[in-house]
């Protein structure tokens, strides 16, 4: 599955991107970084909120969880659009949003993202992944 923004929107006037070691402490960091990027913004919580999930998704289910593992984030400002990557160092899985159980104690963070974001997606393989919400960026509250 690939997430694209709409066709409509222009080039990106703004782009961040940043490297992480794949540690679980780091998403602590990467909330606050994202925080620090979109606040003021109606979409700052289900962005930070997806982007943990897809942050703990990289770190349990790839090679970026392992030792001397790392991951990367980008959040990219393409017209009305804000769009929240994880790049990854790549897994046997694929990313893919599925129904959990009710007595499932995990499984509900891409379903999550799928009904919070304006669409979301992935591309790559089992060498490298990049997973990608895009939301509407909103004006400053």
């Amino acid at each position: 599955m690939l997430s694209t923004l709409p066709a409509h929107t222009a080039s990106a006037a703004l782009c961040w991107r940043r490297t992480f070691a794949g540690d679980a402490a780091q998403a602590r960091t990467v909330r606050r970084f994202v925080s620090c990027l979109l606040a003021g913004r109606p979409c700052l919580d289900d962005a930070v909120l997806a982007v943990d999930e897809l942050v703990v998704n990289a770190l349990r289910h790839t090679k970026s969880g392992q030792d001397g593992g790392s991951f990367t984030v980008e959040i990219r400002f393409v017209g009305d659009f804000v769009a929240v990557s994880v790049a990854d160092q790549g897994g046997p899985c694929e990313p893919s949003a599925r129904d959990a159980a009710m007595t499932d104690e995990s499984g509900r963070g891409l379903r999550t993202i799928s009904l919070t974001a304006e669409s979301w997606g992935w591309h790559g393989n089992d060498r490298g992944r990049t997973v990608t919400a895009v939301f509407a960026a909103g004006g400053m509250t």
